[in-house]
Formats: C-alpha cells, sequence, structure tokens
C-alpha cells in the first residue's frame, strides 16, 4: 500500500516547520547584549597590524651579540641578578593537624 500525499499538504507541511525556526520576541526576549561574549572572544584575536608602543625595543648591536656569543661558547656566561617572587612568609600549604 502505498501512500501519496498532495503537494499542497506536504508544502503546508514545510511552512509550518520553517515557522518554528522564525524568531518571536514575544516568547523568548534577549538581552541587549546578547551575543557580546562572542564579539569580544573574536575581537581578542585580532593582531593589530601597525602597533605603538609607549617604549621603543632597545637597540642591540652586532658587537654586543658577538660578545654575548663568545661567553656562551667558552662557557663563561654572565650570571643573571638572583630574582626572588616570594613577597612574605613561605610554607607548604598543609595545616599540621595531621589528619583524622
Amino acid at each position: 500500500m502505498s501512500i501519496k500525499l498532495p503537494r499542497s499538504v506536504l508544502a503546508s507541511a514545510a511552512v509550518l516547520a520553517l515557522v518554528g525556526c522564525t524568531a518571536n520576541d514575544r516568547l523568548a526576549p534577549l538581552p541587549d547584549n546578547f551575543g557580546e561574549a562572542s564579539k569580544q572572544t573574536f575581537a581578542a584575536q585580532i593582531i593589530d597590524p601597525a602597533p605603538e608602543y609607549e617604549a621603543l625595543v632597545p637597540k642591540t648591536s652586532g658587537d654586543h651579540v658577538q660578545d654575548a656569543t663568545d661567553r656562551y661558547n667558552a662557557g663563561t656566561v654572565k650570571k643573571p641578578a638572583r630574582q626572588s617572587t616570594a613577597t612574605g612568609a613561605s610554607g607548604s600549604g598543609s595545616s599540621g593537624s595531621g589528619g583524622a
């Protein structure tokens, strides 16, 4: 047994299915900032083709690079100044309660 539907029934079913895809502001109003997170994410990924910096990049010279390379090859690299990232009391993070 084959079922043949008239084209008008198929067309009306397709129209009704598409009506569900339309935006209806009365049912679900969107906030004013809808999509703002996506816009900010896309904007954060854009690279400025002509950046302007407050301070210029420090100048280098070939002689300075050659001296550094010679020190590296000779094993006499200048030791950097010791820097600390801690600014206060340090600890291991345990409470010292010893458990239950």
